[in-house]
């Protein structure tokens, strides 16, 4: 089981949500300055027509972005959590959509290969393995990638911080709280 076969299709789907609404903020950073621009130094009474028009038709724009801004982090939050944002009856299923690609995925490399060279085959009682994944339930998505690449494909922190485009003091970081969540569990 490699990093890549993690991914499912909430964590791509969240991924481009995310994208999308970073554009959209950027859309309405610019919108904002627009604002500032045609204005100036004026007072309001200063201001022609024309421009006061194009002020508004600005801030109409700028509601619907806001508008979908907002949806989209709405939509977010559901897809993350399994549930509908502001329903506050019902315990929280944290990561919905990815419990069942969990339990049916073999999270670990096939250790038994790996020992049957020097020692016993390892196995994983069903408790055991309830317990990782919902150990993996609790990490962020970069936190799991870089913690199964790290520990279970045995890559270097710095090919791991090549393959996803970040800085290798970064992917040590999300290492460290991975293992932090880990000694957590364990203690």
């Amino acid at each position: 089981m490699n990093s890549k076969q993690l991914e499912n299709w909430a964590d791509r789907l969240l991924a481009e949500y995310d994208e999308g609404r970073k554009e959209l903020k950027s859309k309405k950073d610019f919108l904002y300055s627009e604002v500032d621009h045609w204005i100036g130094d004026k007072k309001i009474h200063e201001i022609d027509i024309e421009t006061k028009d194009r002020i508004d038709r600005n801030q109409k724009d700028e509601t619907y972005v806001n508008s979908m801004i907002e949806s989209m982090t709405y939509s977010m939050d559901w897809m993350r959590t399994g549930r509908q944002p502001d329903m506050y009856r019902g315990v929280d299923k944290r990561d919905k959509y990815r419990a069942k690609f969990y339990d049916d995925m073999d999270i670990l490399p096939d250790i038994n290969e790996e020992l049957r060279k020097e020692r016993e085959p390892l196995y994983m009682s069903q408790e055991q393995r309830t317990a990782l994944i919902q150990l993996f339930r609790n990490f962020s998505d970069r936190e799991r990638q870089c913690y199964v690449m790290h520990t279970a494909e045995g890559l270097s922190m710095q090919k791991i911080a090549d393959r996803l485009g970040i800085k290798k003091r970064t992917v040590q970081q999300y290492i460290e709280r991975a293992r932090e969540k880990v000694e957590k569990v364990a203690s």
